[in-house]
Formats: structure tokens, sequence, C-alpha cells
């Protein structure tokens, strides 16, 4: 009991210190940290793990059964084709050999003897010195002489084979990488055993190898054949060793319930640094662009999260929202007839997806008639100075000189210059080829088809729809497709949401092709989601303490002290305690 009553004090304080501390870190406003929008060098690769393993295995054994006499290899020595790779005990072969040798030369004198008596034979019957009967039969046994010859030297080929048998040279050249017998054991033949005979040694020509790697299936749509491809093993992890993609394996490989496809990249080993079995990181290059515009990975966030980003900066959610609609030039929100039509245009001209509060990932396209493009046609023709600015200000944003965001108020002036539906107009300008962006996956800023490959070159001279695969590329890679995304651009010590095209991006820049200017600086959003969250937690703190705390009610009268939170009943941040955002 007098130890319970010790040490309430001691808790007290140390509950009222915590407190305090929180409520102190809570009052600061969050530090938001800022990156500012250059030009880099964005590599977009596949990566995976995978093992070392020679590309063409020998398993070497012996037609002769025996004893093992000479084995001069070990594993390791490199050898040439003929060499001695093991010696097998040739009494026996030899022996048989030996009785094939003397069977031939009987044989051969049995030929001799019967080949005389045959013409003795032929002389004696043309004299009518003996019967026909005696005749045949004197040709008879010369015949079986030829064929016991013909056994005899068969007999005697075999023999010979057998006694080359028992010497195992290489059949190739290469490594030897295991080696399974040993010498002084007894083996078996690979011709004449039911297991298919003993296995003397495994070689592979090590001067190149390969690399069996199981990449995920959400990457393998990336990867080709003849693509290039960079291998780090752990025994030199400051050297990339260079390969080249030899094939994908069609079956795929289930592990732990995640499925991969083996792929086989194939590298040069003349060094001899990279031995089988040793585990390596394979990274496949998919995409590669230099001298982009790009942004922290941390910088970017979806649509969607606009709502729960504003607070984090100090915006307004509604007043982010209402400027993301406007920015996508669609939404009832926005008001009016123009900002519809602004949209349907933004969609024409994009070609891709928008998701946004007033839309939500449906492709908007106007269906057209001959008849509407005809009067689209017409009403240009009256008015050539129009049909030239537009046709100008399509030329200017196809070369880049002006960003697509820029030109749409311009657009739509000359569409209700020439009274027209800005909507029906550029689908008619889309059905032509001739729409500006009509090829680009979203691009606003399009660039170069040898820069991008995005898109092709029509034979009119217009963009045609993209292309996964650039044609006369075997093998080629399918370009990265264009996206939306959201950024909080600084201007004027407040921050502004906008609408950006993403492109090529990897683990930590994503390229920006239209939407931001190289120097402008964005904020980097990770870090405010971290404080986010340790302010919710201070929050539950406090809220805690408040209530379980003796006399921490009595204190702060709803103030933003420690006790701040209890006068407003626990309130969490930015509610009755007055907590900052």
């Amino acid at each position: 009991m007098t130890s319970r009553t010790l040490l309430r004090p001691a808790t007290l304080v140390t509950a009222l210190l915590l407190v305090s501390a929180c409520g102190k870190g809570g009052d600061k406003a969050p530090r938001v940290e800022l990156a500012t929008v250059d030009r880099r060098t964005i590599t977009v690769d596949a990566q995976a793990t995978g093992v070392i393993e020679p590309i063409n295995v020998v398993e070497v054994k012996s037609k002769a059964s025996g004893i093992i006499t000479q084995m001069p290899v070990e594993t390791g020595i490199k050898v040439k084709p003929g060499d001695l790779l093991a010696q097998i005990d040739t009494r026996d072969v030899q022996n048989q050999y030996n009785q094939s040798q003397a069977d031939l030369e009987a044989a051969e004198a049995r030929l001799q003897v019967a080949n005389a008596q045959k013409r003795r034979s032929d002389e004696m019957f043309a004299a009518r010195v003996i019967t026909a009967q005696e005749h045949e039969t004197a040709a008879l046994d010369f015949a079986n002489a030829q064929a016991q010859m013909v056994r005899a030297r068969a007999s005697l080929d075999l023999a010979k084979q057998r006694l080359e048998d028992a010497t195992v040279s290489a059949p190739v050249a290469g490594t030897i990488i295991e080696r399974t017998v040993s010498l002084g054991q007894v083996i078996t033949s690979a011709t004449g055993s039911m297991g298919a005979g003993t296995t003397l040694l495994k070689m592979a020509d090590l001067d190149r190898v390969r690399v069996r790697a199981l990449f995920n299936e959400t990457d393998i749509g990336t990867v080709r054949s003849t693509q290039e491809a960079t291998v780090v093993v752990d025994a030199y992890p400051d050297r990339r060793f260079s390969g080249l993609v030899e094939k994908i394996e069609p079956q795929a490989v289930v592990q732990q319930g995640v499925t991969m496809f083996p792929v086989l990249v194939t590298l040069d080993n003349r060094e001899g640094l990279l031995k089988p079995g040793m585990n390596g990181e394979v990274s496949v290059l998919i995409d590669e662009r230099e001298g982009v515009i790009a942004v922290p990975n941390d910088a970017i966030r979806s649509v969607r999260e606009a709502m729960a980003v504003a607070p984090m900066l100090g915006l307004n959610p509604d007043s982010v929202q209402a400027q993301l609609a406007a920015q996508m030039g669609g939404g009832q929100r926005g008001g009016g007839r123009r900002a519809a039509t602004s949209g349907g245009d933004i969609m024409l001209q994009q070609g891709t997806t928008q998701q946004g509060p007033m839309q939500r990932g449906q492709r908007q396209q106007v269906q057209v008639t001959d008849a509407q493009c005809a009067e689209v046609t017409a009403a240009f023709a009256k008015k050539p100075a129009e049909k030239k600015k537009l046709d100008d200000l399509t030329a200017r944003m196809r070369s880049g000189a002006t960003d697509f965001q820029a030109a749409r108020e311009e657009m739509q002036t000359i569409y209700a210059a020439v009274g027209v539906d800005g909507r029906v107009a550029m689908a008619c300008r889309r059905r032509e080829g001739g729409a500006p962006g009509a090829g680009q996956q979203g691009s606003d800023a399009p660039r170069g088809d040898a820069q991008r490959g995005n898109a092709q070159r029509g034979p009119d001279g217009g963009r045609t729809a993209p292309q996964l695969q650039t044609p006369g590329e075997l093998g080629a890679a399918p370009r990265t497709r264009t996206r939306p995304g959201l950024v909080f651009v600084a201007e004027g010590g407040t921050y502004k949401p906008r609408m950006v095209r993403l492109g090529a991006g990897n683990f930590d820049f994503t390229e920006v092709e239209s939407g931001l200017k190289e120097g402008e600086q964005v904020a980097l959003l990770a870090a405010l989601s971290l404080q986010a969250q340790r302010a919710q937690q201070q929050d539950q703190i406090r809220s805690r303490m408040g209530g379980g705390v003796p006399g921490m009610q009595q204190q702060g009268g709803g103030g933003r002290g420690a006790a701040g939170g209890g006068a407003g009943g626990g309130a969490p941040r930015g509610g009755a305690g007055g907590g900052p955002r």
C-alpha cells in the first residue's frame, strides 16, 4: 500500500510531461519539404533474382564395364576433345579382341583352302571326273568359308570397339563441373545395363553461361528476347555483367502463391568469373528517357487522394476539388456549357482516361457523322483565317512549342469564332488524322517520334494510334503509357494542385510529359503523411491521458496546452481543441 502511494506522484508527473511534450510538438505546423523540378535520365527496368547455370551440361558415361584404373581429371579442369577422362580395366576386352583376331585368321585360312578346292572341283567337273553333286558340295564349302570370314571380321571390329570404349575421352571442349566416381570403382556399361550405366562425370562449356531468373507476371509483359540485361552477383558486387535475354519460358512457376515466369539471360564468361550456382540480381532494361523533366515519386498522388492530401498542406478540400475540376475542364460543379465542352475536348485530344472528382475512368468520345463533319468543313472554309490559326496552333502543339494546357483556351476561342461545336470539330479532325494529340497517349507536349516512340507517323503526315511495339523491331518492348497524376506546386507561400501527365518512371522519379516546367517546386507528400499519422497518435494519447489522469480536466479550459484537448472533450486535431492542422 505504501509503495503504491509513493509511486502515484511520479506516475502523474511522467504523464503530465508526456502529454505536455505531445501538445508542444503538435502546436508546430508541419514542415513541408519541397523538390525542384529538373531534368533527369530515367531508366525503367524489370528486376528479378536468378541462379547462374551452364547452358549445355554433358554427362559422360562409359560403354565398357569394369574397374577404373586411371582418372587424371578433377573438377574445374578444362579439357579439349579427345583428352583422357578415365581408363577402364582392359584385360577382358583385350582377351576378346585377341580371340576375335585369331578367329579371323582361321577364317582367312579356311577361305583360302575352300577357294583352292573349288578351283580343282571346277576343273574336274569340266573333265567329267567328278559328279555334279560333288561339284556342288565344293561350291557350298567355299560359300560357307566366305560367310565365316565376314563373321570373323565383324566380331573383330566389335572387339576393337569394346577395347576402345574402355578409354573414356572428352567428347567436347569444356570444364569438369562434377565428378561422381573415383579411382578403383567398378562401373557398369551405359549400353548393356538396365540402369543406364554409371555417370563418370559432368562437364560443360563455361565460356558462355546463363541466368535463370524468375520474373513476376506483372513485369513479364515488358520483357522481350534480345533485350539488354545486366547481372550482379554477390562475389563481385561492384561489377555488372552484360548479357542478352535469350528466351522466356512459356510455363509459369508458382511459388508461395506468386506466379512467375523463368527468363533465360545469356552471359559472356570467357574470363571464368561466373560459376554455376551463383545467385545474381538480374535487371532487364525496358526503357530509358534522357534529359526529361522529372519529379520525385513522393510528390505524386492520384486525383482520388486530393481530398485527403489537401488538409495536410493547409488547403480547403472543396477548393482543391474545384481547382482540379477546372483544370480537367469537366464537372458540373465547374458550371456551364463551356466547362463541359472543354472537358470533352480534353478527353478527345488526350485520348486516354482522366480520373477526377467529376468523371471516373470512362473514356468519352463523340460519335460524328459525315454530314456533321461536312458542316464543320464548310464553316472553316468560310473563315480561312481561323482555319489557318487552328492549323498553326496544331503544328505548334505537335512540335512541343506550345503546351496543351496553354493552347486549350485559344482553341476554344477559334471554335467559337467559327461557330461550331468544339467537341464535334475535334472528333472530325481526329477522323482526318489532324487532331492535336490524336496519336498521343495523353501527351500535352508531344516530342519527336524518335525520342518518345509512343506514336507513329501516318502516310498523310498525321499521327496514328500508338503502337505497343515499334514496327520492324523484332522483340521490341512495349512503350510506357502515359497516365494522369496530381502534384502540389508551391506558389506565393501556398500550394496549388495541378494535373500533370506522367510517362516513364522508376522507384525514385517519374517523367512529367506536361503540366510542369523546369525550375518549379513541388511538395513532397510522404513526409507529411508520416507527420499526420504521428499527430493522430499524439491526439489519441492526449485524449486518453486527459480523461484518465486525475486533475487533467481542470487545467486549460479549452486552451492549446498539454490539456488543451480536455475541455473540448478530447477533440482531434482541428476540432474544439484548436490543434494545428
